[in-house]
């Protein structure tokens, strides 16, 4: 009885007393944010020879990951399944700038891959300074209409598990040279797109992970975790697959200007990326109007051909 009527007392008094906080303290607190941003943009990190490892880097934002971090000079580790359009990136890198490459023929999914695949660049440079998780694939179709469960458990493998599996052997290397961490995720961790609902889930746990681990390792290393909105990509370029996911009606950002974002965003130490910057209008939809936010999405759920369509990254 008396657990039921503190709730109640909170219920009043939590609303209240946030809306007074935020009328008084939210002004000085984006000035604090501003002066923030400008600190960390003047002291933005050099990473030239230093020691970047990235994973799904054959493709997409990988590929122009591996580049953008190449031209500043940093050593890169690039890890990927598809051996001819890996050694393609890794030669690209090279002529850019990167000092040292290397190729890394790996399965994220795989905890084994991961292991070696962490030894494998400290093996050959002696360190690792950012480990950029990237690597990720998804399916579009209604959940209902999916049967191909061990695809679907895929998802989860490497978008998830690849991510936590290659931090957890990168940990002691990254806690040494106070190190960073990129998270490739995606906005669709709150701007839940229809036919995506294994790929949003992935993504979603991959966000609340490293969020809680930014938590737990404090100041010992950084984590950037990157939301990006739609970007030219082999898994989500083709016109089928914006078909069904209703993202053909959306602007399509370049991977080579979502990349250089990305790097300068995690030289600069930034806990988030939001990328491009106006997706966060959904977010703010998502918090502020949920309802309105989730008949636009159904509304254009029931448009789109039940169909479904499988992409690589």
């Amino acid at each position: 009885m008396v657990m039921n009527l503190n709730h109640k007392v909170l219920n009043i008094v939590v609303p209240l007393v946030t809306l007074t906080g935020l009328v008084f303290f939210l002004p000085p607190f984006l000035i604090y944010k501003f002066l923030c941003f400008v600190y960390r943009s003047k002291s933005i990190e050099n990473v030239a020879g230093k020691v970047v490892l990235i994973t799904g880097a054959s493709s997409g934002i990988g590929e122009h990951l591996a580049y953008e971090y190449g031209r500043k000079g940093a050593r890169l580790a690039l890890a990927a399944r598809r051996e001819d359009r890996l050694r393609a990136v890794v030669d690209k890198a090279r002529r850019l700038g990167s000092p040292d490459a290397i190729m890394i023929l790996a399965d994220v999914s795989k905890l084994e891959d991961c292991n070696r695949l962490v030894n494998s660049t400290v093996n050959h440079f002696g360190q690792l300074d950012h480990l950029v998780n990237n690597a990720g694939i998804t399916q579009a179709g209604l959940f209902e209409d999916c049967n191909e469960f061990s695809y679907l458990k895929s998802i989860m493998d490497i978008n998830f598990w690849g991510s936590v599996y290659c931090t957890k052997f990168a940990v002691p290397y990254l806690r040494k040279s106070k190190g960073k961490i990129v998270v490739i995720s995606s906005s669709a961790t709150w701007f839940s797109i229809p036919r995506l609902s294994f790929y949003n889930a992935s993504k979603a746990a991959q966000t609340c992970f490293f969020e809680t681990l930014r938590a737990e390792f404090g100041s010992d290393m950084g984590i950037t975790i990157v939301s990006p909105g739609v970007v030219e990509s082999e898994m989500t370029g083709t016109p089928q697959f914006q078909s069904q996911v209703g993202s053909d009606m959306m602007p399509c950002q370049s991977t080579e200007v979502c990349a250089k974002a990305i790097v300068d965003s995690a030289c600069r130490g930034d806990m988030d990326l939001m990328e491009p910057s106006w997706i966060r209008v959904a977010f703010w939809l998502r918090v502020l109007c949920p309802q309105l936010l989730e008949s636009i999405t159904h509304s254009n759920s029931i448009k789109r051909p039940r169909t479904t369509s499988n992409k690589d990254n």
